[in-house]
């Protein structure tokens, strides 16, 4: 496809359309208006054409050009009223759909789209390549496609009719991420979701898979390939760049091993190799990022061929094995090393793969300060895919349990210690299942999550943290307040009193305080009169303070003071747990103007 220099070309056809394309203009400045004899012109530059008048003009016009949906541009037609934005050419592909949304949204007009999978909310199968970035393979029944054409295209709308049509479908899921995820949730009734090729069922008209394996299937296959392969490569010193004989040997290689040249992610090798131009130009011809790293970090990495030859030569028993491993974050070696010499050609290569579906998984998940709306959406979608939530007992709203998927396992880990809760969570994850560990506001704040990462860093084990929103957060939200305030405070200190806990002597209350920053103390509320008598030592007695007690929680109770009226307040409405206190002049500051507002302005502000 030729490359297009224009991105938008609107074209008016009256007067009344030129006072809309400038005003379409002003949202998008890199847009170009075009007059209407410059159609053909207009066609040719842009990747998208907005027509301004009726739809007969804008259909007569563009015909005579209209080839194909993978070469044509974006075509949108605007009512000269602007209150119809009509979806016309390439709406998939080109993206006039999205465009004809966005338009819309822009004009306060009715969108018109008639693409089918839009209109039934099914999946929008050409696009979903474009928006999580994976290589597409078409196959039928054992004969497949690797390069686009006319063959692929008619395959490709082979798939979507059958799809769109609502004919017995398996979706094979050999991979896991955002695409997969979208892929889960949304799925209609007659999709039926496989996690390897034996269980797709015999009746299927359509296989959709996304892998980076390659399989023989018994009917028509759409694969999406997410580039999730990690390519080690060793070679000799100043080895003859010749990137057709390396990327055949690549490719060849892979496939024998049952994977798609289209996954790989990335070129690895030792730093010994940063310069080694055979590595540097097959990377930069597959468009991959090359990584090297240091001998000493692959020496650490467990592989099945190590060599003292190698060793010997770089100081680690590995590098294709090694580097490989290393770059898919410790995951699975799924091509062990391969070994060519022809001539001046001497290399090794292998392959690990990251994440593998039926490995397990933990996600540490902030839940936020309570209100189940206010967990993150990421943070969401893990609570519905889990096969285990197991959550922060009376810490964490039993509501944001109901977000489980039917006949996932839900457990309160109030009453468990630290080896019970990792045990189960192992119990789990050793069964290749998704664990999501609910921890209160974001886990990096007093989540205790340290002994549990600790845990699973013995054991190997992959997980992540997914964030939240913090109840110092939640806290000026519900407050009303900004925590930073021009020229008064710019600095906003996250702490905790001293109780049981010991709290490092630079970090004593007494020591913080002499900033005079906005102050956000947790799990305080049984040493507020303490926490009351430090602050006092350089924060004035009537400096603002309010008690939050279960933020964004259907019970939440704030209350607002003074410093010095800090620990009764405490004491009288007997908070103990769930409680942040907040202290600062920036509690409910409404004084000044901010540097934003130019002068004639500030006659309209209380002072």
């Amino acid at each position: 496809m030729e490359q297009k220099n224009i991105c938008i070309a609107i074209i008016p056809i009256s007067e009344l359309g030129k006072v809309l394309a400038k005003r379409i203009q002003q949202a998008y400045p890199e847009a170009v208006i075009y007059e209407y004899a410059q159609a053909e012109k207009a066609f040719t530059e842009a990747q998208a054409l907005v027509y301004i008048g009726a739809l007969g003009i804008c259909v007569r016009s563009i015909a005579p050009f209209i080839r194909d949906k993978h070469a044509d541009p974006a075509v949108v037609c605007i009512n000269s009223t602007g209150k119809q934005v009509i979806s016309v050419l390439s709406g998939h592909i080109g993206g006039a759909n999205e465009l004809t949304e966005e338009l819309a949204r822009l004009l306060h007009a009715a969108p018109v789209i008639t693409t089918q999978s839009d209109n039934t909310g099914l999946w929008a199968l050409d696009i979903l390549p474009r928006t999580y970035d994976w290589a597409v393979r078409l196959q039928q029944k054992g004969v497949g496609t690797k390069s686009s054409g006319k063959q692929e295209n008619a395959l490709m709308n082979q798939a979507i009719a059958s799809f769109v049509n609502k004919r017995p479908v398996a979706l094979l899921l050999e991979h896991s991420d955002k695409g997969t995820l979208f892929l889960t949730e949304s799925c209609p009734e007659h999709v039926h979701i496989c996690k390897s090729p034996e269980e797709i069922p015999a009746e299927v008209e359509l296989i959709i898979a996304v892998s980076p394996y390659l399989h023989v299937y018994p009917e028509l296959c759409l694969q999406f390939v997410p580039k999730n392969v990690h390519i080690g490569m060793g070679c000799k010193r100043d080895m003859a760049s010749d990137i057709p004989v390396l990327w055949g040997q690549l490719t060849h290689v892979l496939e024998e091993w049952n994977l798609c040249p289209e996954a790989i992610a990335d070129i690895n090798s030792i730093d010994l190799k940063a310069d080694e131009k055979a590595l540097v130009n097959l990377s930069a011809t597959l468009q991959v990022p090359f990584h090297t790293y240091p001998a000493a970090e692959l020496e650490k990495v467990q592989v099945p061929n190590p060599s003292e030859k190698v060793k010997s030569a770089t100081g680690t028993k590995s590098v294709s094995e090694a580097s490989a491993i290393r770059a898919a974050d410790g995951g699975i070696l799924v091509m062990p090393k391969q070994i060519f010499h022809e001539g001046e050609m001497q290399f090794t290569i292998a392959a690990a793969i990251e994440s593998p579906l039926q490995q397990g998984h933990i996600e540490i998940v902030g839940a936020g300060p309570g209100d189940p709306e206010l967990i993150s959406v990421r943070g969401k979608h893990f609570l519905q895919q889990a096969d285990l939530i197991l959550y922060a007992g009376s810490l964490v709203p039993k509501e944001l349990t109901y977000y489980a998927k039917p006949g996932a396992t839900v457990r309160s880990s109030a009453d468990m210690n630290l080896e019970e809760q990792f045990q189960l969570m192992k119990e789990f994850y050793d069964k290749g299942k998704l664990v999501v560990r609910l921890h209160t506001g974001d886990p990096c704040l007093y989540g205790a999550i340290q002994e549990q990462m600790n845990y699973f860093d013995q054991f190997g084990m992959s997980y992540h943290i997914t964030p939240g929103i913090s109840a110092f957060q939640a806290a000026a939200a519900e407050l009303r307040s900004e925590f930073t305030v021009p020229e008064k405070v710019q600095t906003i200190i996250l702490t905790r009193g001293e109780g049981r806990t010991p709290v490092p002597k630079k970090e004593q209350l007494h020591r913080l305080a002499e900033s005079r920053s906005t102050m956000c103390i947790y799990l305080s509320a049984t040493v507020a009169d303490k926490v009351q008598t430090e602050l006092l030592q350089h924060y004035s007695p009537e400096t603002p303070v309010a008690v939050c007690y279960k933020l964004t929680w259907k019970d939440q109770r704030i209350y607002r003071g003074e410093l010095k009226d800090l620990a009764r307040i405490v004491q009288e409405n007997n908070l103990k747990l769930t409680t942040l206190l907040v202290v600062g002049e920036a509690i409910g500051h409404r004084e000044g103007l901010s540097r934003l507002y130019a002068d004639e302005f500030k006659h309209l502000y209380r002072k």
